[in-house]
């Protein structure tokens, strides 16, 4: 039975959020022209995959101040994907219905790191 507790980082809602949104990045990057602008595509799967990688890098140092400023620098990568999100619309990598449907989902993980952050600052502050 589910405790409410987070355990692992897998169980935060941000971390999964940015798995699926990482997910589709690679999906996307690896057809067509996108595929062949190298320096495009890596930037963004690596701006993906770092919103990722440091929610879970955050909370697995185990300290709120720690894993505040992991969720900061996750939230920047959020912002950074999307803003690749527009030269590769503007590119003709991708179509308005991608774009669209990648920018809402880094719109929502974008959310859900700053939810998380503002708890975690919360929680932070409490305990000074």
């Amino acid at each position: 039975m589910p405790t409410g507790r987070i355990e692992k980082f897998e169980d935060l809602i941000a971390w999964q959020k940015a798995r699926e949104l990482t997910k589709n990045i690679h999906r996307v990057t690896k057809i067509g022209e996108f595929a062949r602008d190298f320096g495009l595509r890596e930037q963004i799967r690596r701006a993906s995959v770092s919103i990722m990688s440091n929610i879970a890098e955050g909370f697995e140092r185990g300290g709120r101040s720690g894993f505040h400023q992991f969720l900061v620098i996750a939230k920047g990568s959020c912002a950074e994907l999307r803003s690749q999100l527009y030269v590769a619309l503007d590119a003709e990598y991708i179509d308005i219905g991608t774009f669209q449907s990648l920018d809402g989902l880094a719109k929502e993980t974008c959310r859900l790191i700053g939810g998380l952050r503002a708890a975690v600052y919360k929680q932070k502050m409490k305990t000074k």
